[in-house]
């Protein structure tokens, strides 16, 4: 039997079921209809960030933040068009560390921007401070060589 890969939805984190072959792209989430994949990272909180880690068969990156952080607001758009090349190979997050304090310690995050790849409920990589779009592409692509072009 082919496994079906498990897709957290950013909005309501409902956890859906896509049986191979299916075009994770166009797919919707099953419990509120929004499209799994947009291209645009979503602002998750701490329960859907949990669940995202623990549940999706997907990779998973998240971006750490905060409003008040230039080189944050700079990595922006950048995270962004990472996200519309990566996905729906990988799932592009953030997580405002200012919203979810209890998170950002439990990952240890020391500075800001930072990005983590947690991938089968681990983390795999991470890297702090601001990249470009081409970067983050490539930094994900480094360590997961599933996801190379």
């Amino acid at each position: 039997m082919a496994q079906q890969n498990l897709v957290v939805c950013s909005k309501c984190g409902g956890v859906n079921r896509l049986p191979p072959g299916r075009d994770a792209g166009e797919a919707k989430c099953g419990k509120c209809g929004t499209r799994l994949f947009s291209g645009h990272p979503q602002d998750v909180d701490a329960e859907i960030f949990d669940r995202q880690i623990a549940r999706s068969s997907v990779p998973v990156v998240v971006d750490v933040w905060a409003p008040w952080c230039g080189p944050c607001k700079m990595m922006a758009p950048a995270y962004e068009a990472a996200a519309n090349e990566l996905e729906p190979l990988v799932r592009l997050v953030k997580l405002n560390s200012d919203n979810e304090q209890a998170v950002a310690a439990r990952l240890g995050i020391r500075s800001i921007p930072t990005m983590i790849l947690f991938h089968g409920g681990r983390e795999i990589a991470r890297a702090s401070g601001a990249m470009s779009a081409s970067q983050i592409v490539r930094w994900v692509r480094d360590h997961l060589p599933t996801v190379a072009a």
